[in-house]
């Protein structure tokens, strides 16, 4: 299968273009599974809850899923891609798993990250694993990367590819995401926005550098960390079936879930 990335660089607040932009970015690529940035229509700093809530979707006839779906109908592939949803009466920095039958899987963020805390409903799990486009597609967004437990519970979930819609501010992540993919022999995708955002008194500088990374901890590809680009490899997913480390080590066979506790000596 083919996996891509998109890393644009949204206009606050103006969903049309920002849509807009992403489809243009796509043009004559071709991918089966397409990862767009967290947040992607909206942009990422928030006044306040009300304006959140002035930009927040719901699941059923919101723009930006309907979007995904007809593009992924036009395209013949499948997106996860970042959104602000209004749904069960919070507001949640989302993704959602599309494809031209529909919506497929949502994942509401667990980990909430700096400003995101005031104007966010955490989610609360459980990770989601779908059949899309080839392959079981375990979704996480952003800041989960800094906690193992999120890509572990996905890979333990079966996923073959970790699709990571991101809006990246600190120089960690990418890094660490070659550490995600091989602890867990899983693909990853990290899908990030390039730009800055100033509202008030915040502001945020997002760090680009979107990639893909194999079982292996091998980078399939590499973005650059200030301009908007797409890129697009080919993969087999069922490399990441194969938890075998050595002739006598399984990575998964291996654990010992009674043995991870810890006591002061």
């Amino acid at each position: 299968m083919r996996i891509g990335w998109v890393q644009n660089r949204p206009l606050p607040g103006n969903r049309e273009d920002n849509l807009a932009q992403v489809e243009a970015l796509i043009g004559t690529h071709r991918a089966d599974l397409w990862v767009l940035p967290e947040l992607f229509a909206t942009g990422y700093l928030m006044a306040d809850r009300q304006a959140l809530a002035r930009l927040a979707e719901p699941l059923s006839d919101g723009p930006t899923p309907a979007f995904l779906q007809e593009l992924a109908a036009r395209r013949e592939c499948a997106f996860v891609a970042g959104v602000a949803l209004a749904d069960r009466g919070g507001l949640y920095n989302a993704a959602v798993a599309v494809d031209a039958s529909g919506l497929r899987a949502v994942y509401r963020k667990v980990h909430l990250f700096d400003t995101e805390r005031r104007v966010f409903d955490p989610g609360e799990g459980p990770y989601p694993v779908v059949d899309l486009a080839g392959a079981r597609v375990g979704i996480m967004i952003c800041f989960d990367w800094r906690f193992p437990e999120a890509a572990r519970a996905l890979a333990l979930g079966g996923a073959q590819v970790i699709a990571h819609p991101s809006n990246l501010v600190l120089p960690h992540c990418q890094t660490a995401m070659v550490t995600r993919a091989l602890e867990n022999r899983v693909f990853t995708v990290t899908a990030n926005r390039v730009g800055s955002e100033v509202l008030g008194g915040m502001s945020a500088v997002f760090t680009g550098a979107s990639r893909i990374v194999d079982p292996e901890g091998r980078v399939l590809s590499d973005g650059p960390e200030d301009d908007i680009a797409v890129d697009v490899v080919e993969v087999d997913p069922t490399r990441a079936d194969d938890k075998a480390i050595n002739a006598s080590n399984d990575l998964f066979a291996d654990r010992r879930p009674g043995a991870y506790t810890a006591r002061r000596a």
